[in-house]
């Protein structure tokens, strides 16, 4: 309905549908129960982006969650490119000092022609990618939390616990996408 903004059934509020969950809030603190609940997201997206996407239809899957959006195929896809960089890097803060990352451009990554076909490659990528990731994240003490990559685009070192925290977002903001499609189009 226009730029993206449309009127929640059970909402009076207009919701941002670029952001059905809000954006991301940095926490100015991670608690060693709210990185617990974290690592718990992102362990259990795997699962959760299977449950969501398993019945649907291709149509539905070619559906778009707003308009000029992604399609939910395409957002799958994303999930995995983008979980793959972010696995890597946390490697790369883990075993270098403060080490400048490589960003990539997510929207052209994803009109590229992988990204239009089927899911099985990326649900069993990211099945695979977020059981290892799971292990990693358990490992990780405060110190290591506390150990950083820099994005070129922000000019500052983003510690691991702020990272975590973000793919915890990222994980139930795409999920979001997702049911927006499959709650509109049952």
């Amino acid at each position: 309905m226009g730029s993206g903004r449309m009127r929640h059934e059970t909402d009076t509020e207009t919701m941002d549908l670029r952001y059905p969950i809000g954006r991301f809030k940095k926490p100015k603190l991670i608690t060693k129960q709210e990185l617990s609940s974290c690592i718990g997201v992102i362990a259990g997206f795997p699962q959760e982006i299977n449950k969501e996407v398993l019945s649907l239809t291709d149509e539905q899957l070619d559906t778009p969650y707003r308009k000029d959006g992604w399609t939910v195929r395409q957002v799958v896809h994303h999930c995995a490119d983008s979980h793959m960089n972010a696995f890597i890097r946390f490697k790369l803060a883990l075993t270098e000092t403060n080490p400048v990352i490589k960003p990539y451009r997510e929207a052209l990554w994803a009109a590229l022609p992988d990204s239009t076909t089927h899911l099985a490659p990326s649900l069993s990528l990211l099945k695979g990618l977020h059981e290892r990731w799971g292990i990693l994240l358990e490992s990780l003490d405060d110190g290591d939390l506390k150990r950083a990559y820099v994005h070129p685009e922000h000019g500052r070192p983003v510690p691991l616990g702020e990272v975590v925290a973000l793919y915890a977002w990222h994980c139930k903001h795409h999920l979001a996408h997702i049911r927006l499609v499959s709650r509109a189009n049952p």
